[in-house]
């Protein structure tokens, strides 16, 4: 008799054999395939939808953030606001600043500050090369999505370039021609 347990981060599975019309290694494959898939999940909580209206993102980078217990309640049960983040270097470390976590409703009096400033995880490697890119070109580090990979919360930062008034407004004219010509396709697609 075999016990295996997958847990699914939410509700753990436990399946036992009788040794009765399959082989143990391949039943434990599969629960590792489960498991793995689970790990590598990626439920999006919220994206930055300023930032693609106020920025050029060049590249993209996906950071860990360090989080007190109520801010993760709070992140799962979606209150989260990303508009006007933005993440600076101060040292080896990336810290995010701006971004509005909302008090955790059942939280007691060791609640966290909506607004205090989170340390992102990043290998230092990564942390040297975004700040000379920072320093050198006049980027910026913008939050774009907040998201949960597998348990762990994560961060896309984008390297960004700020929009002139006139980008903003190309980017609009661009967006209502693809909106009318997909409007006009699905009319004749309809007949």
């Amino acid at each position: 008799m075999v016990a295996c347990l997958a847990h699914n981060g939410r509700a753990g599975v436990a399946l036992i054999s009788h040794g009765a019309g399959f082989s143990e290694p391949s039943m434990i494959r599969k629960l590792e395939e489960r498991v793995a898939d689970v790990k590598d999940e990626i439920q999006v909580v919220t994206v930055n939808r300023q930032a693609y209206h106020e920025y050029f993102v060049e590249e993209t980078v996906e950071a860990g953030i360090a989080l007190t217990g109520t801010e993760v309640k709070s992140i799962r049960a979606g209150h989260v606001n990303l508009r006007g983040a933005f993440a600076r270097v101060k040292g080896d470390e990336i810290w995010l600043e701006g971004a509005h976590i909302a008090e955790y409703e059942q939280g007691t009096y060791m609640n966290h500050d909506p607004l205090r400033p989170r340390k992102l995880l990043l290998h230092r490697k990564e942390i040297t090369r975004l700040e000379m890119r920072v320093s050198a070109k006049g980027l910026t580090l913008v939050p774009l999505k907040l998201y949960f990979k597998g348990n762990r919360a994560k961060v896309e930062l984008g390297l960004c370039r700020g929009k002139k008034l006139y980008d903003k407004r190309e980017t609009i004219k661009e967006r209502e021609v693809q909106r009318e010509l997909a409007r006009v396709h699905k009319q004749r697609v309809r007949g």
